[in-house]
This record gives structure tokens, C-alpha cells and sequence, in this order.
């Protein structure tokens, strides 16, 4: 893999620390602006959502720059509203910086997946994927953990400035490392790359990825109080439990990089399944601590494996809009990125206790499932001889 491609997971390693640093961090905010934890836990929703309005948006805004001044760009923006969220004693402001933010870092993703796969052969897409969302899973490694315990230890506001920190040398990497060349102006036009959308198969995998990753958020953006008011560990641990989260999502992404571009439908269809079952397992074993470290790994290596696999999968599937494909991943995935803590919230609002996120996560898993099962009977009906839209390969 190109040296520039794991750069440009450096600055990905910032934003996705910033991302899911909040899973840790929920309780200080709402307390310190005196909201509810589900209302604090719509910072996840609302940065999603920016994600999926910005996506789109700014990868066709992108095609006016050059790739490095357009992802240049879009990091410096993700700094400066990071410095404005930790000055803010306002949750309203707190909100607005969330969306901003994402809109940045979904112009800035966006447009470093197709960077990334433009750098290695055509057959190649899954481990250049699989090595820029490295950069996230590190993230949840070390960023998010240490976001947590900065939060313990100077309160929620220095993980803010500590993200802001992280963005000054991500962009002094790109200015160095990511060639300046010229406008993205080759290819079908925009109109043309938007008719993509309505390949059949790219729509599946859109799909299941927005389901995938909702269920993963769903889960993940309340952990910590999971793991403080079920399992009834101290908040000590929430650092270390985020930490084997990202840990198993760092070997996920690892080892699906290396069969995503191979065979893909095996490990999605074996993945799935295996997520379902721990789903399960997890929200019936969520008062033992020991099952609870063990699959909070498991669930973590399983989501992002299968997430990353998709997100190779669409990008091979848009084939036809060779510069929104990483617009059009971004955004389904943060779909379910917005979907999932809101449904969690809702299911702990309703009165179902901390463990509801994790059963809201196994049916979003089973409805992705039952939706690979229909999209897989749909095609095996079509003619023997017919063109099959192109998609996620066997």
C-alpha cells in the first residue's frame, strides 16, 4: 500500500476519534449542560447526519479543487470547529458544531476513498479500504479510550481540544504527502454518477451497510453507561472497555481487508450470522463482566469487519461514479450511524434500561440479513443469459 494512503489515515484516525469519542463522554455532557443522557447521545445522531447530508454535498462540491487542497480544506474546517465546541457552555452550539463538523469530515472522507483507491490496482479496493479505516479503528484503540480518560481526569472539553491537536500534523501530512494535482474534472458528469444510485445491487449494499452500522452505533454510543449501570463496572473501566472495542474493530478491518477483494459474499454472509448470535449473546450476558469484555472484542473485530467489507463492496458496485462512490458509502453508512443511537435512545427513553441498545442492535443485524436473503432470491430469479447489475461480487 502506498505510504500516502496510511497519511491520509492519520487524519482519518483524528476525525474518527472525534466520531465515537462521545460513547465515552455522554454522562460528563449531559451533567455539564444539564441535559438528559439521550439528548446527549443526539450529539452522536447529529453528527451523523451531517455526515450523510455532507457527504454527497461536498464530494460534489470537491470536484471544483484539486484532491489534496479539497481535503486540505475540509481538515482545517474539522479543526477550527472543534476549538469552538470545547469554548461553547452552550448545548445548542455544542449541536451546530457537531453538524459542521461531520459535514467536514464527510467531505474529507468522501473524498479520500476515492484517493485511496485511485492509488492501487482495480482489484485492490478492499485493502486500500480496509488500510484508510484503519485510521478509525486505531481510533477507538487508543482516541476514544483516551478521550474517555481525559474526560475522567480534566473533564469533556479537553477531549475537544485534544482532537484539534490531532488535525495540526494530519494536515501538514496531506500538504507534504498527497499530490496537488488538478481538478477532478474527468469522467461522467454528476448527473451521470447520480444515475449510479439505481443499480440494484448498489442499493443493497447501501442498505445493509446503513443497517450494519446503525446497529453498531446503536450499541456503541451507549456503552458506558452499559457497562456502569448493567454489567456494574466502575467508569474506570469504560477507557478499557472502549479500548478492546477498538481493538477487536482494528483486527476486524485488518483480516476482512485481506478477503473483502477475494471472496466477499462468504465472509458478509458468515460475518452477519456470527454479529446476530452476538448481538444476542451480548444483551442476555450484559450483567457478567467477563462475557461482557469478551464480546464487546468480538463485536467489534465482527462490525467492522463486515462494515468495511460493504463500504469495498459499494465502492466496486459504483464503478459508474468513479468520484461520488465514496460520497454515496459515506453517507449509508452514517445513515445508520444516525439511526442507531436514536433508536437506542428512544428504546432507553421508553423505559427498557440501558441493556434496550443491544437488542435494537440484533434486529437491525437481522433485518440486514433478511434483507440479503430477499436480494439473493430476487437474484437468482433473473434470466440465465440476462446482464445482471454489477454489486457486491461473489
Amino acid at each position: 500500500m502506498p505510504f500516502a494512503l496510511y497519511l491520509l489515515g492519520l487524519a482519518v484516525f483524528a476525525q474518527g476519534t472525534s466520531e465515537f469519542m462521545l460513547s465515552g463522554l455522554v454522562a460528563d455532557i449531559a451533567r455539564d449542560l444539564e441535559v438528559s443522557i439521550p439528548s446527549a447521545g443526539h450529539l452522536t445522531s447529529a453528527f451523523a447526519i451531517g455526515m450523510v447530508v455532507g457527504a454527497p454535498l461536498m464530494a460534489v462540491a470537491s470536484h471544483r479543487f484539486s484532491r489534496r487542497g479539497a481535503l486540505s480544506a475540509f481538515l482545517v474546517a474539522f479543526l477550527l470547529v472543534h476549538v469552538v465546541g470545547a469554548l461553547t457552555t452552550s448545548f445548542a452550539v455544542l449541536l451546530a458544531t457537531r453538524v459542521v463538523g461531520a459535514l467536514a469530515n464527510a467531505g474529507f472522507l468522501a473524498v479520500a476513498l476515492v484517493t485511496a483507491t485511485a492509488m492501487v490496482e482495480p482489484h485492490a479496493k478492499g485493502r486500500a479500504t480496509s488500510a484508510l479505516l484503519g485510521g478509525v479503528t486505531i481510533a477507538c484503540v487508543a482516541g476514544v479510550p483516551a478521550g474517555a480518560l481525559l474526560g475522567e481526569m480534566w473533564g469533556w472539553r479537553s477531549a475537544f481540544w485534544a482532537v484539534a491537536l490531532l488535525s495540526v500534523p494530519a494536515i501538514l501530512a496531506i500538504v507534504r504527502a498527497v499530490p496537488k494535482g488538478a481538478p477532478d474534472t474527468a469522467g461522467p458528469g454528476v448527473l451521470g454518477e447520480l444515475r449510479a444510485l439505481g443499480d440494484p445491487r448498489l442499493l443493497v449494499t447501501l442498505l445493509l451497510g446503513a443497517l450494519v452500522n446503525g446497529a453498531t452505533f446503536c450499541t456503541f454510543t451507549y456503552l458506558a453507561p452499559l457497562v456502569t449501570e448493567v454489567t456494574g463496572l466502575g467508569s474506570a473501566w469504560v477507557p478499557m472497555v472502549l479500548a478492546l472495542f477498538g481493538i477487536g474493530s482494528f483486527a476486524g478491518v485488518t483480516l476482512a481487508g485481506r478477503a473483502a477483494d477475494v471472496r466477499p459474499v462468504p465472509l458478509l454472509v458468515s460475518g452477519m450470522l456470527a454479529l446476530l448470535a452476538g448481538w444476542v449473546l451480548f444483551a442476555v450476558t450484559a450483567a457478567h463482566p467477563v462475557a461482557v469484555v469478551v464480546l464487546v472484542l468480538v463485536q467489534g473485530a465482527l462490525s467492522f469487519g463486515v462494515g468495511s467489507t460493504l463500504i469495498s463492496q459499494a465502492l466496486y458496485a459504483a464503478s459508474d461514479a468513479p468520484r461520488l462512490s465514496g460520497g454515496f458509502a459515506t453517507a449509508a453508512f452514517n445513515v445508520g450511524g444516525a439511526f442507531g443511537p436514536w433508536a437506542g435512545g428512544l428504546a432507553i427513553s421508553a423505559g427498557l434500561g440501558h441493556r434496550s441498545p443491544l437488542c435494537v442492535s440484533a434486529l437491525l443485524v437481522a433485518l440486514a440479513l433478511a434483507t440479503a436473503g430477499v436480494a439473493l432470491v430476487l437474484r437468482r430469479r433473473v434470466p440465465a443469459g440476462a446482464e445482471a447489475p454489477s454489486g457486491v461480487r461473489s
